[in-house]
């Protein structure tokens, strides 16, 4: 279940199942990410600051995301260039990724206390991000998939993500199950839930506890920010990850 908290005074959304680990999705009270609004550039500064010192956090790290397939261990100073999942184990850093529309996945190993954040957008999707970050947690650090608990954040919902036959087929070959699309109302296209489609592919990794969010970005884009609703010119909502001493 998702529910609203807040960070001195401005509005987060948590999962009540990511118990063990300090972690959000920001809404447009808080952006880290000011993207194609560059007045807001100042506020993200100090709004990330303020994310920092909240965490209690050395550093505050994210990645250069473009659509990738493409995982990293995020370690102290790093830079991540095309990089579009971050997986943490220094309990002294935090980590974030930045959406408006695309799927923020947050991933949580309970047993080795080890987290990550990946970015699906389609392009991610269809690559299948998400349960590529989850098989890098097991290669690297001995993950289980039953010991994962994912949050699938807000994102586009299913009602306003439509897209052409050639990217529908591409998504809809990423797994062996259905249930995730209708076809739309327009000639050739496919209206997709990502969310739901990312859900199934953890699934089929074998991470059995998932919370999904209902908050669509377009619909409740007085909340998030969605690209798509906004044409293409907006700012970011992120998803925040840090761990916790055991």
């Amino acid at each position: 279940m998702f529910v609203f908290d807040k960070i001195n005074g401005k509005k987060v959304l948590k999962s009540t199942m990511l118990y063990g680990v300090e972690h959000f999705f920001t809404t447009r009270e808080l952006p880290l990410f000011e993207a194609d609004i560059k007045e807001l550039k100042e506020e993200c500064e100090k709004n990330r600051e303020e994310v920092k010192n909240f965490l209690c956090a050395a550093e505050l790290i994210k990645p250069v995301q473009t659509h990738t397939a493409n995982i990293e261990i995020a370690h102290s100073g790093g830079f991540y260039n095309e990089t579009d999942a971050l997986v943490v184990e220094d309990k002294n850093i935090a980590i974030y990724l930045n959406f408006a529309d695309c799927v923020p996945v947050i991933l949580w190993d309970e047993k080795l206390n080890k987290g990550a954040i990946a970015h699906a957008g389609w392009r991610g999707t269809e690559k299948r991000i998400a349960p590529g970050t989850v098989k890098f947690m097991e290669k690297t650090f001995g993950t289980k998939p039953e010991n994962v608990i994912a949050a699938i954040g807000p994102a586009i919902s299913i009602n306003h993500f439509e897209v052409d036959e050639q990217v529908f087929l591409r998504l809809k070959n990423s797994t062996n199950k259905d249930g995730f699309w209708k076809k739309s109302a327009a000639l050739k296209k496919f209206q997709v839930d990502l969310k739901l489609l990312n859900k199934i592919q953890l699934e089929e990794t074998g991470v059995n506890r998932i919370d999904l969010c209902g908050y669509c970005t377009y619909d409740f884009n007085d909340i998030f920010y969605s690209y798509r609703k906004e044409g293409g010119k907006t700012a970011r909502h992120s998803a925040v990850l840090k761990l916790k001493e055991q």
